[in-house]
């Protein structure tokens, strides 16, 4: 490989920088996700990381290569919140001025982290490449130093330290899953893997809503999204990496994508099962799992963020109760008379279901003079007491129209 490109020496060295900052996360073996997928799963947790993500690690190995003269230009980057963090908290550390261009749909809690770690931060844009357009227009103007996110072999070297963190607790690790945006992420982790074990599977993962990088991989040529759309805000990259790409293509075994239902309901399981918070993002490896076509076999699933606000958090949850069978809303019409609220309650209760909400409206029916229509919203156990539940309310001629 031309030396432009990524070495196991690279990141061998890039771990000897960055060990005394970035912490080492230990794996997790993960009983449920085990079971969901018939293979040894464990976790690597980044979200666990200093900033919440990975990204720290890339950037600081980055920024502590620069000459003295880079470093006095000041730094910009371009980031959807994590690596903004990384470059903030590395030139933070190492008394560098630091300026963060990012989208404006970056979640505050991001925004916030960033310029609490000392940089400034510019909005610009929709998605992470009209902020990328927008840095290299004032490091153009300004000459700054840029540090970009994953298009950077410096970087991709300090996120492959995560590889050799892996194997030195698991040496006869079968499959690494790792999820995808630029890809600087997976090049770092399949250089490292590779290079000590070349039997290593690497899989990368990609949202539904933006995989270039996989159609990229699928077709051995570098191909752009005209646009992306997932709830994976981390991975919403429209132009994988050309150098990052090449790495790929020598490195990588294969691509799989996944739902935003499939990434809410990993998050759910995670902090359900794990007590862990990931973002969207960072539990594109746990959504993929159940895609896995082998079993029996040791496999690490790399979070690769955490920083989710509390508001986006109880949004997701809410959904992933309901994708995991837990809540469950249904509405039926009831004769407008005493007693008919009090029958479904008991039905309900000799269900076990717990009630959380009822909206009793006699204006939702057609003859409301005759007929009233119940909301209900119960808790329930799983799919299948959510459809014991219908049953029993059907038997007894109620025709219940299922909300979510």
């Amino acid at each position: 490989m031309k030396k432009e490109y990524l070495t196991l020496n690279d990141v061998l060295e890039a771990r000897e920088r960055i060990n005394n900052t970035c912490v080492n996360t230990k794996l997790i073996y993960s009983s449920e996700f085990s079971k969901d997928c018939g293979n040894e799963v464990y976790i690597k947790p980044e979200n666990l990381q200093v900033t919440g993500s990975f990204k720290l690690r890339g950037a600081l190995n980055k920024i502590s290569k620069l000459s003295d003269e880079q470093k006095s230009k000041g730094l910009i980057a371009s980031s959807a919140g994590n690596h903004a963090q990384g470059v903030a908290y590395s030139a933070n550390k190492l008394g560098i001025k630091a300026t963060i261009v990012m989208p404006k749909t970056t979640p505050l809690i991001k925004s916030q982290a960033t310029k609490s770690y000392g940089a400034d931060i510019v909005l610009k844009g929709q998605v992470y490449d009209e902020a990328y357009e927008e840095a290299k227009r004032l490091e153009k103007e300004n000459g700054y130093t840029f540090i970009h996110p994953y298009n950077d072999m410096d970087v991709a070297a300090g996120q492959g330290t995560i590889a050799l963190e892996i194997l030195d607790e698991l040496k006869d690790v079968d499959a690494i899953i790792v999820p995808v945006g630029g890809g600087g992420l997976i090049s770092g982790v399949a250089v490292a893997a590779k290079s000590i074990n070349p039997n290593i599977k690497i899989i990368g993962v990609q949202a539904e809503g933006a995989n270039p990088m996989k159609i990229s991989f699928d077709t051995a040529k570098l191909t752009y999204a005209d646009s992306v759309d997932t709830i994976a805000d981390g991975a919403a990259v429209k132009q994988p990496g050309d150098m990052t790409f090449e790495v790929v293509k020598k490195y990588v075994d294969e691509f799989v994508t996944v739902s935003d239902n499939e990434l809410i309901e990993a998050v759910y399981v995670l902090l359900e099962k794990h007590k862990l918070v990931a973002e969207p993002t960072g539990a594109l490896s746990l959504a993929a799992l159940k895609q896995l076509n082998f079993k029996g076999k040791k496999v690490v699933s790399i979070i690769s963020g955490g920083n989710i606000d509390v508001v986006t958090i109880a949004s997701l949850l809410k959904r992933g109760l309901v994708s995991r069978g837990r809540i469950f809303c249904f509405s039926v019409k009831l004769h407008d008379r005493p007693g008919q609220l009090l029958k479904i309650t008991k039905i309900l209760a000799d269900e076990g279901a717990n009630i959380i909400k009822f909206n009793h409206d006699q204006f939702k029916a057609i003859d409301r003079l005759k007929d009233v229509v119940l909301e209900a919203t119960v808790e329930a156990n799983n799919h299948e007491h959510i459809e014991d539940i219908i049953k029993v309310l059907n038997a007894e001629g109620y025709n219940v129209n299922r909300v979510y």
